[in-house]
Parts: structure tokens; sequence; C-alpha cells
């Protein structure tokens, strides 16, 4: 018998998990609260890397795993071939009991499609909304979290670094943005 492992995801941080397996006694739990869109997340990763036959992970719900299609067959595949069981308890499916059930293979294919296509909806609503905000000049961007003086220290600091790499590490910001910020007028 192996572990109870639990994967929680929420998109941002100022949501919470609360609703996510409230009643379930998890050996381990991996929790972020990052976008769904792809697999580079920190906590799915060291999911799959742990994983091994005989563990059964949970998941709220199939969404809260990924919202692409491909990424959900990808990571139920992987888990599965490992020797674990995967369960969705919202959408009442498990994976990897040893039964080859094509009602299952089936709704995890829609129900994959369907948090796909409300992952689609969600950024073409927010594309909409963005144009027109612009068009009434309500839009400014995405506030930076840098200030006035962060920004002077870091065009200092560029002037001196010799290793832009360490110096952008160190901001935690991309060398690119590092240089739009040292090349920005004051």
């Amino acid at each position: 018998m192996g572990e109870i492992l639990c994967y929680k995801r929420v998109s941002s941080i100022d949501q919470n998990l609360d609703r996510q397996l409230p009643d379930l006694r998890c050996d381990r739990e991996f929790v972020e609260k990052v976008s769904g869109k792809d697999m580079n997340r920190p906590a799915l990763q060291r999911l799959l890397d742990h994983v091994r036959g005989g563990d059964a992970v949970h998941v709220h719900e199939l969404s809260r795993l990924g919202r692409s299609v491909k990424d959900l067959l990808d990571i139920v595949e992987t888990m599965v071939s490992k020797g674990a069981i995967i369960t969705f308890h919202k959408e009442n499916l498990t994976f990897g009991d040893g039964e080859k059930n094509p009602y299952s293979k089936f709704m995890l294919h829609m129900l994959s499609s369907l948090a796909e296509f409300e992952r689609d909806l969600i950024l073409q609503r927010q594309r909409e909304g963005i144009a027109i905000a612009k068009t009434k000049g309500l839009y400014k961007g995405r506030q930076s979290r840098f200030s006035d003086e962060d920004f002077n220290r870091i065009r200092e600091e560029f002037k001196e670094a010799q290793d832009k790499s360490k110096l952008a590490k160190r901001w935690r910001i991309s060398r690119s943005y590092l240089y739009q910020i040292a090349n920005a007028p004051d």
C-alpha cells in the first residue's frame, strides 16, 4: 500500500484552497497557487517525480490538475504507468485501478476538453475587457512591484555589474526586463 497524495491548485495567491479535499487525510500534499495553463508548475513536477506504484493520488476536480487536454492526458498516463491510482473527486472518476473503463476514458477526454475550453473563454473575456478599458484610457497595464527608488537602484547596480544574469536573478526578473529598466529614461 502506497501513500495518499493530494494535489491542490488555485490560479492566484489571493484564492484559497479550503474547498479542495477538505475531509481527506493526506500523507503528503502538493499545493500551488499558479495557473494550470501548462505543466511548468513546481508542485506538479514534485508530485510527478514522487508518485510510485501503489500510491493513491487525489485531486478535487479535473481542472485543478490542468487546463489542457494534452497535459491532462499526459499527467494521468504518467501516474497510471507508474502504478498509481488517480481519483478526481468532483467528477467521480478513477484511473489506474487495473480496470480499462471506456466510459471513464471518454469522460476524461470530454472533461479535459471542457477545462481547456473554459480557460480559452476566460482568456478571451480578459482580452476583450482589456481592449475596452484601453479605448477608455483606463488600462495602464500591469503595475510594477518596484518603486522609483528600486528602479534607480537597479540602474546603478546595472552599471557596476559584471554578471547581468546574477543581477537579474537577485532582483527576480528576466535579463530582458533588466535591460529594459537599465535603458529606460529616468
